[in-house]
């Protein structure tokens, strides 16, 4: 039975199969469709109708039905990996894949907690937001110290890129004329509160290399493209209603949908991809229902895998041929292997003291950004480890999001007059590069499978040695820019988070110059397969410093580009 989301009744052939439905399937389906092709959708999980179907992102925060610890057993039975990340809470579930009933496997000795949504939207519905440009210093790391292969892109080559997904989504920020993170086409940036404007002028002073703005955030400031601006009301991942942050649901499946180019198909888990060695290309993909368990194919021109780096890497390995034994496309031996997530949760607090008479707007989604100042230039270089970090962080108040939820009240007007609220303090969270590393990937369980009978994928992957000695000096930075901020009671802390919390895994079906080194060429199209392209997590050579999901948009729009060109040319 078809599932419809949008468009019509699907075709026994399409132009475009896309599979999954998060920031990079959206755009992917975006752009193909608004390029004139008859495009499918694939997404594995439930329908998600925008705005409809986010049921709680109205109820009140201090509902005790909702406190997470009423509900501690079965966030233990059913979300025991998901319940690490800061997005899940029980207004939030709905949007988290449940671990019991889709597992996977890793390591004893190295935990990977992948943070899965099951569901049209995917993990678009449930990001930060935070939206970075790769550099130069990103795109040629590889090359300049010899970890990894060389990328077959620079910055020039995505720059257009860049512009024409910021303009579309909306971006807000503080343009900086940094080379480690180009600026970008900008709404008007988010304002930072006064504790946070004297952290910014005590740090520059001390550390004139040292930049401190606001982050650069997917939520809109001001209405643009018909999606309103942010109420600031600091629930951001129970899901948007008026579209104030992106997601594929708030704006590229709308966009994609609008041309009548687009089918989308729910409850469609991909199993694998059908490829025809006789004409040494593939035909389309196989699925399993999941919720009829029937069998079922589709057909399409032209490919692209946007299902999360470890989703697309599954399918790939589990397409097996006399030609690819061991995955399609992977004649490199490279396929599920180099695997990356950025590591963080480590830096350092304290007390901001001599601002007891200011408060501040609560719910804010997002917080401050001190770009990469390491190993940028021989001026910079730090002895111990190559690559580099970048820090967020917030001053905040205890007790202000309390006084503001009841502001009206008189007795509270007079509480504020006193110091109830608590003190100000400030933390800042660094976010690191990891490097890549043939020892970290994911394979196939031999033996055990799912309830689609598709073979478990299995994770084997650990932060090394270079992540190891830059998390010491994360701590060291943030705790030196708070004492000359004048914060009191600093404490440095390193939560030693493992791989896949972050939810920036990348890496597994790398972009390279040389088929032999790498699964994909400078746009995303597999070497050995052409009309398959992934555009997801999984073809990054790099994790560059900076959050990767506006790379991951700019990739998948180029990609796009360039296979309806070929595609018009006749060569694909």
């Amino acid at each position: 039975m078809e599932k419809k989301v949008y468009g019509a009744h699907p075709r026994p052939q399409y132009d475009a199969i896309v599979v999954g439905s998060g920031i990079a399937g959206g755009w992917a389906a975006k752009e193909l469709a608004e390029r004139g092709l008859k495009t499918l959708l694939l997404e594995r999980g439930r329908h998600v109708e925008h705005g409809r179907d986010y049921i709680l992102e109205a109820l009140k925060q201090w509902r005790p039905s909702l406190r997470k610890k009423d509900r501690q057993a079965r966030f233990e039975e059913d979300y025991y990996i998901q319940q690490h990340c800061d997005a899940f809470d029980a207004t939030t579930r709905h949007f988290f894949i449940n671990d019991r009933q889709n597992p996977y496997s890793f390591d004893p000795d190295k935990p990977f907690w992948w943070i899965r949504g099951n569901h049209l939207g995917g993990r678009s519905l449930t990001w930060a937001r935070q939206s970075y440009r790769f550099g130069d210093v990103d795109f040629e790391a590889n090359a300049f110290d010899g970890h990894g292969v060389d990328w077959p892109i620079r910055y020039e080559d995505l720059a257009p890129w860049y512009d024409h997904v910021e303009a579309f989504i909306g971006v807000s920020g503080q343009a900086e004329g940094l080379a480690q993170v180009p600026d970008g086409v900008f709404l008007p940036p988010m304002a930072m509160n006064r504790v946070e404007e004297a952290f910014k002028a005590y740090v520059e002073a001390a550390f004139p290399d040292r930049t401190v703005t606001i982050g650069r955030v997917a939520t809109l400031t001001r209405r643009h493209q018909g999606r309103a601006s942010c109420r600031y009301s600091g629930r951001c991942a129970r899901g948007c209603i008026g579209g104030a942050y992106f997601s594929s649901l708030s704006a590229t499946l709308p966009a994609a949908a609008a041309t009548g180019n687009l089918t989308v198909r729910v409850h469609s888990n991909v199993e694998s991809v059908l490829y025809d060695e006789a004409q040494d290309k593939a035909l389309g993909v196989r699925v399993i229902d999941s919720e009829t368990l029937d069998p079922l194919e589709f057909y399409g021109r032209v490919i692209f895998l946007c299902a999360s780096t470890l989703g697309t890497t599954h399918i790939l390995l589990n397409s097996t041929t006399r030609r690819f034994p061991t995955g399609l496309g992977n004649s490199s031996g490279t396929l599920g292997h180099y695997l990356m997530d950025h590591h963080f949760q480590v830096g350092a607090r304290g007390t901001m003291p001599d601002f007891e008479d200011v408060f501040h707007q609560v719910g804010r989604p997002n917080g401050i950004h001190i770009p990469r100042f390491r190993n940028l230039d021989a001026r910079t270089r730090h002895p111990d480890f190559v690559r580099g970090y970048w820090f967020q962080g917030m001053a905040q108040r205890p007790g202000s999001k309390r006084h503001a939820l009841v502001q009206r009240m008189a007795q509270v007007k007079r509480t504020l007059r006193g110091t109830q609220a608590g003190s100000w303090y400030m933390w800042l969270g660094g976010w690191g590069e990891c490097l890549p590393r043939y020892e970290n990937y994911v394979d196939l369980d031999p033996e055990a499978v799912d309830a689609w009978g598709i073979p478990l994928l299995r994770v084997h992957c650990t932060f090394g040695e270079n992540e190891r000695l830059m998390r010491l000096d994360m701590q060291q930075t943030a705790a030196e820019m708070l004492e000359a901020a004048g914060v009191k009671a600093v404490r440095t802390y390193d939560t030693k988070a493992p791989p896949g919390l972050c939810v920036h895994e990348m890496g597994t079906a790398r972009m390279g110059r040389d088929p032999r080194t790498s699964v994909l060429n400078a746009f995303n199209q597999m070497h050995d397969v052409p009309n398959v392209f992934v555009t997801d997590g999984a073809c990054m050579t790099s994790s560059g410093a900076n959050s990767p999901s506006l790379t991951y948009m700019a990739i998948t729009a180029r990609a796009c580009a360039f296979a309806v060109d070929a595609m018009k040319r006749g060569t694909l």
